[in-house]
């Protein structure tokens, strides 16, 4: 039962805003900058381009899954 209690007192929590949240909005970001350069270059990397591309809609999707929780 003490378990119980205190597993309980913790999850009545609401906010899910974390100090981490910042920091990959931020991160979001920078991949999306490095996507554009990349894409704008003369000279085209095709694995550089498609492994930010993949990158980018990682983080846009964590990004919109941690925005909706809040």
């Amino acid at each position: 039962m003490f378990l119980a209690e205190e597993a309980e007192k913790t999850s009545t929590y609401t906010g899910t805003f974390t100090m981490f949240d910042p920091f990959v909005l931020l991160f979001t970001i920078v991949i999306a900058i490095a996507c554009i350069r990349l894409l704008s270059a003369r000279r085209k990397n095709k694995f550089a381009i498609g492994f930010s591309v993949v990158a980018l809609l990682v983080f846009l999707l964590m990004d919109f899954v941690m925005i909706s929780g809040w």
